[in-house]
Order: structure tokens, then sequence, then C-alpha cells
């Protein structure tokens, strides 16, 4: 029989005997099989209330937990913002072409969807750069890499090392003909004219030979 804490045992045993006395029932060793039972029960309650809670908090990358944010998103190769066209993509798009991206709350895994026409930028397992409805799907998440020269590259999560990019005239690229230092991949975030992004920007420090040398050889503030 498990050991129970030294506390509960005491009360629960002070009740029972002061009951037991008054109503002339069992001995000592029944009211000890009584507290047994109390306590499992207590302990089976807080189990299945766990559970209740697991169920319905949902998995980590629930969609139910995310932040929204609307902004264009600037391509270096073309000079244009890119655009969701139902299921054409293409960066050729004027100023005014939004953009509804959905950043996970932990992490910077995001979604990126067209706001006139609701289709979700995804890749497929060709490296194939298309648009679909449904943004659940783990070909259509998509890491922010920031990189050193404060462009954003967007690459696969699920097809590692392939990137969202567009060639000069604004067409796809396929995801395996992509690398991260090629201009194709490299965007700007920008917000729409007279809008200001409430939420903060996420904030990354790059740390390279040169920043090591400068934080080496700065003198000391004492």
């Amino acid at each position: 029989m498990p050991l129970l804490p030294s506390r509960f045992i005491y009360v629960c045993l002070h009740f029972l005997v002061l009951y037991f006395q008054v109503q002339g029932g069992p001995g000592l060793g029944s009211v000890q099989v009584s507290c047994h039972r109390v306590y499992n029960e207590s302990q089976q309650t807080s189990a299945d209330f766990r559970v209740y809670v697991e169920n319905r908090t949902g998995t980590p990358d629930d969609l139910s937990r995310k932040q929204i944010r609307i902004y264009q998103l600037y391509s270096r190769t073309t000079g244009k913002h890119v655009q969701i066209l139902g299921k054409r993509i293409n960066a050729n798009g004027d100023d005014g072409a939004l953009l509804v991206v959905e950043t996970e709350t932990f992490g910077s895994h995001i979604r990126i969807k067209g706001k006139e026409s609701g289709y979700y930028i995804c890749m497929t397992n060709k490296g194939k750069i298309i648009g679909k409805l449904q943004g659940k799907n783990p070909e259509c998440v998509f890491v922010e890499e920031v990189l050193e020269n404060n462009y954003t590259a967007l690459v696969s999560a699920k097809y590692k090392g392939w990137y969202l990019g567009f060639n000069r005239k604004g067409r796809p690229k396929k995801g395996s003909r992509t690398q991260q230092n090629q201009q194709e991949v490299h965007f700007m975030k920008r917000h729409p004219k007279g809008k200001v992004d409430p939420l903060p920007e996420f904030r990354f420090t790059t740390v390279t030979k040169r920043t090591r040398r400068a934080r080496r050889l700065k003198p000391s503030s004492n």
C-alpha cells in the first residue's frame, strides 16, 4: 500500500475516529482503509482534470495561437510586391498588394495569405509555388530568416533549404533551385501606406566575424 502524506493521514484519522466512536462503528483498520479510499479518489479526480485540460488546449501548432499582421513583401529582384491571385502567385504587384501573415506565438513560423484572394502561399514536394485555400498543411508554413543585409528570406518549414523566390519577370522559382544568398529570395517587409503595424517586430541579432572583432576592441566603460 503506498505511503500517504502524514498530514492527510492525521486529519483523516482524527475525523473518522471521532465519527466511529459516536456511531459505534468499525476499528482502526477499517478507518485506514477508508482514508486510502478517499485519497485515491481525490488523486483520480486530479488526473482526470489534467486530461480534460490537455485535450482542450490543443497542440502548439494550433491556429488559435497566432498573431495576425498585414504588410507587403517587396521583392528585391522585381522591385515590386508579392501578390497572391488565387492559385497563381507572382512578384509583380503594385503598392497596395496586401498580405495577411499569421505568425505562430512561439518561433518564426508563418503562413502567408492574400488579403483579397484568401489563398495561402504553399510549396509542393517538387518545389513549385502555388496558392491554396487551406493553410494548415505543413507545405504552407515558412520560416523567416533575417539576413545580414536586412532583407528577409522565407524558407520552407517542410522542405529544408528550399526558399520562396521569384525571377526577374516575377515568376516563382522552384524551391530546389534556390539558395539563401540569391537575390531572388530576398524580400523586405513594407507597411501599407498611411498605416503602422501596432505589433512590435521580432528582432534578431546576427553575429559575424566583424561584430565579434568590434566587441573585443570596444573599450570598457569602467
